[in-house]
């Protein structure tokens, strides 16, 4: 017979992106985020902000794992959590209960706490709505979890079909969530002004009254082309 697991496993966080890192993804759209990674790195589309007005923010991760109807994870994250840190909860993306409501919300911004991210759901809509943090989940129940574990801080986690791990660095809109990894935060973020630059311009061609993309009628008058009629 397999022991009961320990209410808690804790990996303290080791890695943290710098400020001039993170400064880097303040105000970028999740969308070029994620096409600076070959247009892959969000989560889920399930995975959505609470209150889309507040939802651009961005910071480092700091992963949990909350069992299903359980909450002790996220509130160990927090208590280890710094200022800036996105905490990322993977809750089995389970739906009968809610994660987290008004009162750990509050006590995450009043810890500083950028934002939280979870696969599961939330509750006290109108108690959260005055902290102003940004919520990111998949829906709403009134149902209360309980604390008692088992639950992880800072190991990997795998939440809307992507991998987190802490120090990632989490870009957040009102499109969704997406995780750049920690080992490719520099690169990520040098490409990011020149494909701003790049949108930009074909922006104004749009609005200009571009009707189509320059290669498309190339592409159709060749032989990459079949036409069957």
């Amino acid at each position: 017979m397999l022991d009961d697991p320990p209410l808690l496993t804790v990996k303290r966080p080791s890695r943290r992106p710098t400020q001039a890192q993170i400064d880097a993804f303040k105000g970028a759209m999740t969308g070029n985020v994620a096409d600076c990674m070959g247009g892959r790195g969000a989560m889920a589309h399930f995975i959505k902000p609470h209150d889309p007005s507040i939802a651009v923010t961005c910071g480092p991760a700091l992963t949990c794992f909350a069992y299903p109807a359980d909450n002790l994870g996220v509130i160990a994250a927090m208590h280890l959590a710094q200022a800036g840190d996105v905490i990322v909860c993977a809750n089995d993306a389970y739906t009968t209960t809610a994660l987290v409501g008004d009162l750990v919300c509050g006590m995450m911004k009043n810890k500083g706490v950028a934002a939280l991210v979870t696969d599961g759901m939330i509750r006290d809509q109108v108690g959260i709505e005055p902290w102003k943090l940004p919520v990111f989940h998949q829906g709403i129940t009134p149902n209360s979890p309980a604390k008692t574990g088992p639950g992880t801080v800072g190991l990997p986690i795998t939440i809307g079909g992507v991998t987190v791990e802490t120090g990632d660095m989490i870009v957040c809109d009102r499109d969704g969530v997406v995780v750049v990894p920690f080992d490719q935060i520099d690169a990520v973020a040098a490409q990011l002004p020149k494909l701003v630059a790049a949108e930009a311009e074909v922006e104004a061609k749009v609005k200009a009254g571009m009707s189509e993309p320059g290669y498309i009628a190339e592409m159709m008058a060749s032989s990459q082309t079949r036409y069957v009629d």
